[in-house]
């Protein structure tokens, strides 16, 4: 009994987990958590700081025992005359070397801090545009839905015409010719629904979908600023910012690039005991290396490069995101336009003539061909409505990943 009720409720939990309801906002707070690729740059910032604190390491010290003089021929057989000497010794690091070192290791620490920060950007963007691509395909389900009752709606009177010889018994066979393209279409589009859901899903960590539908609204629209504004705040976006940070990294190992030819002193003391007189003496030691051969001129020459490149990494980087930006932007005012269109021309007539031509329908005024035909105007008429909506959320989900902030639209009930 036990056993079975256990069954029984794990199965209700696993049916209720199967029929949630996905909003934006639950979507992405579980990618977040779920992003492999957050993770691994969470870790990258971890790898940076341990060699942030590594790099402000001193250099350890050195303990050496020599002995002199033993177990030789003659008189230097054996121990007898030996010299034995323990000795420390430390290297000083001059000039500054260790602190260009922790600067070097500060900015990369940076680096990997801000591009933790674009990771995050883009998982959040790409989960949006994921759950947008689900919800659209959802409303085109529906959309067909409502066409293939339509015309199911004409069958009760399409045969009472044929029963009266008002109509060929052919048109039956074309009525259901029609509802059957439109079931193929959205047997089309439920393959393409179920692969939206899967890449929304594995994005918040799960290998198949553990919700039955996503909720939101894509008919809420918003003015956008001007483009202008746009490249301005793309200055801001953490991909960008992060090449400061490399700039400062890049002057740092320059900097210790240059200091490595300039030599560091190493001091050392001893004590020496001499076995044949029982004598014992302090042994002083003072070395420095004297750079003639090896000036480090290979990596500082790589260094001025690698410096120099950053200000031309960072263009590039930004005009990427720009064309990105402006793909998105065009994309979005298309939509605009395109709605403006449909919502006061296309879609109005489009009703207006299929209501007529359906009423005339049933008084003989028009063939079912016409009828089929303003019913399939008016649902590409819908289509490329939600096509157009689903496109303008989209791009401002793009333009928000590149700013860094949310874009100045009304349009949180599509959240």
């Amino acid at each position: 009994m036990a056993c079975a009720t256990a069954i029984l409720i794990s199965g209700l939990l696993a049916q209720s987990a199967q029929a949630q309801t996905l909003t934006m906002r639950s979507a992405l707070t579980r990618a977040l958590a779920a992003s492999p690729r957050l993770t691994a740059a969470e870790r990258d910032v971890g790898i940076a700081t341990g060699q942030r604190i590594q790099a402000g390491a001193l250099l350890n010290p050195e303990l050496s025992y020599e002995q002199d003089n033993s177990f030789g021929s003659g008189i230097y057989r054996g121990t007898k005359l030996a010299e034995t000497t323990l000795q420390i010794s430390q290297a000083f690091e001059l000039f500054g070397k260790r602190e260009a070192r922790i600067a070097a290791g500060s900015a990369g620490a940076e680096v990997a801090a801000i591009q933790r920060k674009a990771i995050r950007l883009e998982v959040l963007s790409e989960t949006a545009i994921a759950f947008l691509s689900v919800l659209g395909a959802q409303r085109r389900i529906q959309i067909l839905d409502e066409q293939v009752a339509a015309i199911d709606r004409l069958t009760p009177l399409l045969r009472r015409r044929v029963e009266a010889g008002a109509s060929s018994p052919a048109e039956t066979g074309r009525a259901e010719v029609a509802s059957a393209l439109v079931k193929a279409d959205r047997e089309r589009f439920k393959a393409t629904l179920a692969s939206a859901r899967r890449e929304l899903s594995v994005l918040m960590g799960d290998p198949t979908p553990k919700f039955s539908e996503v909720s939101g609204r894509l008919d809420t629209m918003g003015r956008p600023p001007a483009f202008q504004s746009v490249v301005a705040a793309i200055d801001a976006n953490p991909q960008l910012v992060r090449w400061t940070a490399v700039y400062a990294q890049r002057n740092a190992e320059l900097l210790l690039a240059r200091l490595k030819p300039y030599p560091d002193v190493r001091i050392a003391a001893g004590w020496r005991h001499f076995n044949e007189t029982s004598d014992d003496a302090v042994r002083l030691t003072v070395s420095v290396p004297i750079p003639v051969f090896d000036q480090n001129q290979g990596n500082i020459l790589s260094a001025q490069e690698s410096l120099a490149k950053t200000k031309a990494e960072r263009e590039a980087n930004r005009n990427a995101l720009i064309v990105i930006a402006g793909r998105a932007y065009d994309s979005l005012q298309g939509s605009l336009r395109e709605l403006a269109i449909l919502r006061e021309t296309a879609i109005p007539k489009a009703q207006e003539a299929a209501e007529a031509i359906s009423q005339g329908y049933g008084q003989g005024r028009f063939t079912l061909l016409e009828v089929l035909d303003a019913q399939a105007s008016v649902t590409q008429a819908r289509l490329r409505e939600q096509e157009a909506q689903q496109n303008f959320h989209a791009a401002v989900a793009t333009i928000e990943g590149l700013v860094g902030n949310p874009f100045t639209l009304a349009r949180e009930s599509a959240r």
